[in-house]
């Protein structure tokens, strides 16, 4: 399967031909590609029109097909039915998982994003802020909400001043009384990975609104919001790299956006095996599935993640509007 993301941030009309997905925009020529090239397509303009074929041929090439609003948060997302063989008999597993083994897979999701924020935080500032130590203490299901007290003690120290960490950015902020920073980054990073996730979850022949964790009855992709928290630190440092060159209030234009989608389209160093991000998260899904069927104890997820490319590359400071 194929990594590639393609977002359509300008009005434009979307169609599809002899297997292409054809793109049309005034005063340019029309561009195709393979519609079985395509990981994501994203809709970032409200003037994109397309057809019903578009859309059906996607779901048919396992493609997840994302509205983006203003705020850059996703809106609505399509999702292919039918892609795994075993998908009835994997749903009902889904539906059927006992309390005891949801909270044992929250446990580990849990402490493995902690243990991830702690290493971004070393890898940037030399010091993990305690993070490390706090993963070990996560107890069965994280009774103790350890998640959301280390996400506050995290982003203090991610996006505060360099000398103190003082804890001047908060996440989630509404822009009308902040004015706009880098949650706007945060958002569509987000957005990107999140759509991978849920579409690895549906490759493996799950339905991503049976959560884990997530039960919001208005998010119909609540196992892709569990499934995708240990992978949220891989956007948060093209975010720090990119804030530590360009002002937070810097438009969020499409060269700051090809830097975060390079995040979920990069290859990444995983137990000494070089893999794109999208061949991990569907061996995590498929590792669900087998935890579910009771083939495996726990999830595929990876110690570490590093970067095959440089990071010490700084990311363009030439942003224009």
């Amino acid at each position: 399967m194929s990594d590639r993301i393609l977002e359509i941030a300008h009005p434009a009309r979307l169609s599809v031909r002899d297997a292409q997905l054809v793109v049309e925009r005034q005063e340019f020529l029309p561009f195709a590609t393979p519609v079985n090239g395509i990981n994501t397509l994203l809709l970032a303009h409200p003037q994109v029109t397309l057809t019903q074929a578009v859309v059906s041929r996607l779901a048919e090439a396992g493609a997840m097909l994302v509205t983006i609003d203003h705020t850059y948060l996703p809106v609505a997302m399509t999702l292919p039915l039918q892609a795994h063989n075993l998908q009835t008999e994997r749903l009902a597993a889904q539906v059927g998982l006992k309390p005891v083994t949801r909270k044992r897979l929250w446990t580990q999701i849990v402490q493995a994003k902690i243990r991830a924020q702690g290493s971004l935080l070393k890898e940037l500032y030399g010091s993990d802020g305690g993070l490390t130590a706090t993963a070990n203490r996560v107890r069965s299901g994280d009774p103790d909400n350890l998640e959301a007290q280390t996400a506050r003690r995290y982003w203090g120290l991610i996006f505060g001043e360099p000398e103190d960490r003082i804890p001047k950015f908060r996440r989630g902020a509404d822009p009308l009384e902040s004015g706009p920073d880098q949650n706007r980054h945060l958002d569509y990073g987000y957005t990107v990975l999140r759509a991978s996730v849920a579409r690895a979850v549906c490759a493996a022949g799950l339905h991503p609104s049976i959560g884990l964790r997530h039960h919001n009855r208005y998010d119909p992709f609540c196992l892709a919001a569990d499934l995708m928290e240990p992978f949220r630190p891989l956007i948060d440092r093209r975010v720090a790299s990119w804030i530590a060159h360009n002002s937070p209030s810097a438009p969020l234009d499409a060269i700051a956006k090809k830097w975060l989608i390079e995040s979920v389209t990069m290859r990444y160093w995983v137990n000494r095996e070089e893999r794109v991000l999208s061949d991990i998260l569907f061996r995590l899904a498929g590792s669900l599935a087998a935890v579910l069927t009771g083939k495996l104890e726990k999830l595929d997820l990876p110690e570490t993640l590093e970067p095959c490319l440089d990071e010490s590359i700084s990311p363009p400071t030439d942003v224009c509007g």
